[in-house]
């Protein structure tokens, strides 16, 4: 009785063995390998181009990595200096979009208004014209300086954009050049404006030397190099340059306002 409880025991347990090794083994969730779970990410990736207004891309370009993530890149065609490709997760290039919305804006135009005083020790030269004597700079000149009278040479205006060089020639022969580069600090309500400015004063050839044939170089002599830091709607005297020995003097006045 044993021996044949024995036998159907070990029956069994062959039966077992070969269903087992029929039957399909149970599914498993699937494992991506390293470079399936790439792919999927890489899928996922947004993409936009992104056309720049007022701000080119490569000067733009280092300041966006720092919303790029591994598997992202930011990307320009030097002969495309506007447009940027933007590639990455959607939460970054949301980052990334935000970001040149706040870099990508109009510039400040500024406004120069430039005098040009003679100032002399004695009677007003002519071709000028006399300044008016209630004019406040006026009276904190004469204060300042010993010359006895004012009189304006020429006055232009310059219009310029934030951080864009501007020049401009004036005078009563065009002999004075100046160059102006204004930088726009501060907030909105309270900008400031900070101007690398330089006077500068031209000798051409004279009529008499022009019928003799020489070669004539002209002579370029810095007046003014200053730098100019006021607010909107401002005006100031930014130097005085001695002539003739010290008997007649070039005051530049400058103000500067921000214009939209």
């Amino acid at each position: 009785m044993r021996t044949r409880t024995k036998n159907a025991a070990i029956t069994l347990l062959a039966l077992a063995f070969v269903l087992a090794a029929w039957l399909p083994a149970p599914a498993e969730d699937p494992v991506p390998a390293a470079g399936q779970a790439q792919s999927v990410e890489a899928r996922n990736l947004r993409k936009e181009i992104v056309k720049l207004k007022y701000v080119r891309a490569q000067d733009i370009q280092n300041l966006l990595y720092a919303y790029v993530s591994r598997d992202g890149h930011i990307q320009f065609n030097p002969n495309m200096p506007s447009v940027l490709s933007v590639s990455d997760t959607p939460e970054n290039v949301e980052k990334i979009l935000a970001a040149i919305r706040e870099i990508d804006v109009k510039p400040a135009d500024v406004l120069f208004t430039v005098q040009l005083l003679l100032g002399t020790a004695g009677e007003t030269d002519q071709g000028t014209k006399p300044v008016s004597e209630n004019d406040p700079i006026i009276r904190e000149l004469r204060n300042l300086l010993k010359y006895k009278t004012y009189s304006l040479l020429d006055a232009t205006m310059v219009r310029t954009v934030n951080l864009e060089n501007s020049e401009v020639q004036f005078g009563p022969k065009a002999e004075f050049q100046l160059e102006l580069r204004p930088e726009v600090t501060g907030d909105a309500k309270m900008p400031v404006i900070k101007s690398g400015v330089r006077l500068r004063q031209i000798k051409r050839m004279p009529d008499s030397y022009a019928s003799s044939g020489k070669p004539f170089e002209p002579q370029i002599t810095t007046l003014v190099e200053s730098t100019l830091n006021i607010k909107s709607g401002e005006r100031t005297v930014v130097g005085v340059s001695k002539l003739d020995g010290g008997d007649k003097g070039l005051i530049l006045i400058i103000s500067a306002k921000i214009v939209e």
